[in-house]
């Protein structure tokens, strides 16, 4: 069971919630390509917020993910896009359902 998550959320631009939008669903093949990224999610909850949840297996799995590529971008595109810096917080999961 994986036992380490992030909970990314982004707050878009005024105008810019379609770029956010398409940004976010543009970064699943990197999260596909991260061996330590059990599962990824890439969420709209509302008009211009919006968000991102992964699991990992443990703490490299998820320090790996937080240095790597989507991080990046998502940085090197937060001034664009975000009207505030993305909050990510640290979870811990407790309980998870996940088809086998």
């Amino acid at each position: 069971m994986s036992r380490c998550a992030l909970l990314a959320r982004l707050e878009a631009k005024p105008g810019k919630e379609e770029q956010l939008e398409q940004f976010l669903r543009s970064a699943l093949p990197l999260a596909e390509a991260e061996p330590g990224t059990r599962t990824w999610f890439a969420l709209r909850f509302g008009p211009s917020s919006f968000g991102i949840y992964d699991t990992f297996d443990n703490e490299a799995g998820r320090q790996a993910h937080l240095d790597g590529p989507i991080a990046a971008a998502l940085m090197e595109r937060a001034d664009d896009l975000l009207s505030q810096p993305p909050r990510i917080d640290r979870v811990d999961l407790l309980a998870s359902k996940l088809p086998h």
